[in-house]
């Protein structure tokens, strides 16, 4: 009795890189998977090599008549229990068969690609409570937040290797090049932080109207876009401070993997950063859309060893109770047991 993941995207992302990241924890907890996915080649590897039988299909727009009847015949085969859509165009596609339906919402989309599911699964608090607000009974919605982790095994990055000297404090932000995630807030306060550089990874709509600002404001010489990364882990392990100014952000994943990773945070508090940093005490929180703001908060830090050592540590505690992988798969698993996939 296996669960089946739908995922009907076919681009890089935070929800993208986080579908793989809880398949394989869960296929590592014995939990027997299979996957339907747009298709990705480095996405299809990663699944095939954690052994999760992996079928590739379109998932197309209103037109596309075949892959949810390509999508039942998998699941039949795989002898499904739960089809987990993950999104609105998996769920679009997630057809109706013997098993139980579950949408897993990261963000505030439109039910009503979700009519007749069995249950919703929201990553945060507030987006099950607007679930809820939206008419979906509540016992019919669960909270099962993302996980971090940060692997022994993985080295920091060479500064070299991107021409960033070795001592100057090093600042990352993580995320697509999109207006939602702020990176031009991000650039504007490296302007008040002479001695600081600056790695934005991430891709996205924005990268030449972000590197010309970066000219623009005349910090480029201290800016690195890095582009799409499959090492996130040892970015974090190489920063000093992780800044995190999402204009809009309903979970706020980079502030988890910062604790995860021993690095001190500081975020604009937007929805999901809000919901998930104590201020001052694991992390620190700015007014959305303030460059000033920012750069005081990253000097505070940079001036106060102790201050980021204990927001470190509390990141931590924050990480083992709530956020490890042990916790948020146990999660899951009592999840799909109750709909007959134990």
């Amino acid at each position: 009795m296996s669960v089946l993941h739908l995922l009907g995207t076919a681009g890089e992302g935070g929800a993208e890189t986080y579908f793989v990241d809880l398949v394989t924890a869960l296929r590592r907890a014995g939990v027997a998977e299979a996957a339907a996915i747009r298709s990705n080649p480095t996405r299809q590897s990663r699944l095939t090599a954690a052994g999760v039988p992996v079928k590739v299909l379109r998932f197309g727009g209103p037109l596309d008549i075949l892959t949810r009847p390509a999508a039942a015949g998998f699941a039949t085969l795989q002898k499904t229990k739960v089809a987990l859509a993950w999104m609105n165009r998996a769920a679009r596609h997630t057809p109706r068969g013997p098993w139980a339906r579950i949408g897993r919402l990261g963000g505030y989309y439109s039910l009503k690609y979700y009519k007749g599911f069995d249950h919703l699964v929201a990553n945060t608090e507030d987006i099950a409570d607007w679930i809820v607000g939206q008419g979906w009974p509540a016992g019919r919605v669960s909270c099962i937040p993302n996980f971090a982790a940060a692997p022994a095994d993985v080295a920091p990055v060479e500064r070299a290797s991107l021409d960033t000297p070795e001592a100057a404090p090093l600042l990352l932000a993580m995320g697509r090049l999109h207006e939602n995630k702020a990176h031009d807030i991000a650039l504007q306060a490296l302007t008040q932080l002479p001695e600081a550089w600056l790695w934005i990874a991430g891709v996205g709509p924005l990268e030449a109207k972000l590197k010309g600002m970066a000219e623009a404001l005349g910090v480029a010489n201290r800016v690195r876009f890095l582009g799409w990364r499959t090492d996130a882990s040892a970015l974090y392990r190489t920063a000093d401070i992780c800044v995190f100014p999402s204009r809009f952000e309903p979970l706020g994943n980079v502030v988890i993997q910062s604790w995860a990773h021993e690095l001190p945070v500081i975020a604009a508090a937007s929805q999901g950063p809000w919901a998930l940093i104590r201020d001052g005490d694991d992390g620190l929180l700015t007014p959305v859309d303030d460059a000033d703001a920012l750069a005081a908060g990253v000097r505070r830090l940079l001036a106060e060893p102790m201050l980021r050592s204990r927001l470190v540590a509390a990141g931590g505690l924050r990480v083992e109770a709530e956020f490890s992988e042990a916790a948020v798969v146990a999660q899951w698993r009592t999840l799909f047991a109750d709909h007959g996939a134990g």
